[in-house]
């Protein structure tokens, strides 16, 4: 029997796989940063980074993106994705889903000068917790590095964390780091965290776990 059920969020429809899927099957918790990627994609090259069944590629093609880019490791989260598309009835042409490895396929595209508006790093958790947090960093600085380098003069880069063992002014001093050695100059606009149906206890600081920020290249 099949467990895909449709939602919507933001008058835009989603295909869950509740029994196999992520986190039931969608990151509820990034729904106000969906709403807020689609809002700065219009006319962008956009690249979606583990991109899962396409939260952010939805959104932003809705928005007008000029093109989106949508990688991940998964072919049964990009298999989604292709089913969410068609869902929308978005244009396939100005979509291309790619199967690979995150870190493998930034190198390979600065290997062959390709460049964005617009970059996505949404990635799986690295430090679960902070006895982890040294190796974490070196993964998000390494990504986050390559993705500077990936985007054009102008650009936005949106990258998140959701390492409980990566606080937020660590994940801004890696993302401050990443820029620096990309020889890059960055703007941070906007602080990102999860969703309001995710509070936080007082009692229990850690619950704040999703981090995210947006930084413009300006040079």
């Amino acid at each position: 029997s099949s467990f895909v059920f449709p939602i919507t969020e933001h008058d835009l429809k989603f295909n869950v796989d509740i029994a196999r899927g992520h986190k039931t099957g969608f990151y509820l918790d990034q729904c106000e940063n969906r709403r807020r990627v689609g809002e700065l994609s219009k006319d962008r090259d956009v690249l979606n980074c583990f991109c899962y069944t396409g939260g952010f590629s939805i959104h932003a093609l809705a928005n007008g993106a000029k093109s989106v880019l949508s990688v991940d490791s998964s072919a049964d989260a990009l298999s989604l994705l292709e089913e969410n598309l068609t869902l929308n009835e978005l244009p396939a042409e100005r979509h291309t889903s790619m199967q690979g490895d995150v870190f493998q396929l930034l190198r390979k595209f600065r290997d062959e000068a390709r460049s964005f508006d617009l970059i996505i790093l949404d990635p799986p958790k690295f430090a679960p917790t902070s006895a982890h947090a040294e190796k974490a960093s070196r993964a998000y600085k390494d990504i986050n590095l390559l993705a500077f380098k990936l985007l054009r003069v102008g650009g936005v880069l949106v990258t998140f964390s959701c390492s409980g063992g990566v606080d937020a002014a660590l994940f801004q001093k890696i993302v401050a780091s990443a820029a620096l050695d990309a020889g890059v100059n960055a703007t941070i606009i906007e602080h990102l965290s999860q969703g309001v149906d995710h509070p936080v206890s007082l009692h229990f600081p850690e619950g704040a776990y999703l981090k995210g920020v947006i930084c413009v290249k300006s040079a």
